[in-house]
């Protein structure tokens, strides 16, 4: 089972950025896919960025251009930046890792864009 732990979360104003880092337990580079999803109340969870192993990077629309997803292999970690903060950026944010067909998921961070 691959252990992955979030962090960066927090409330931001609108226009503000923040970092969400999660490291994994195991190679980043192992996974078929790694990346970050979100979901906020009352809605159902969306992927936000992703980079399958091939290291093209995908962004949902509403997040092109603001948000950067990266991964370091030499900290197995994948990171997401988050520029431009809107209010409806405001969700908990998930890591997750697929390997084989299996997802992983952290524990998730919450973020928070308000003024």
């Amino acid at each position: 089972q691959v252990q992955l732990v979030e962090s960066g979360g927090g409330l931001v104003q609108p226009g503000g950025s923040l970092r969400l880092s999660c490291v994994a337990s195991g190679s980043i580079f192992s996974f078929n896919v790694i990346g970050w999803y979100r979901q906020a109340p009352g809605k159902e969870r969306e992927s936000v960025a992703i980079i399958p192993s091939s290291g093209t990077t995908y962004y949902t629309d509403s997040v092109k251009g603001r948000f950067t997803i990266a991964r370091d292999g030499a900290k197995n970690t994948v990171s997401l930046q988050m520029s431009s903060l809107k209010p409806e950026d405001t969700a908990v944010y998930y890591c997750c890792a697929i390997q084989n067909g299996i997802s992983s998921w952290g524990q998730g961070t919450q973020v928070t864009v308000s003024s």
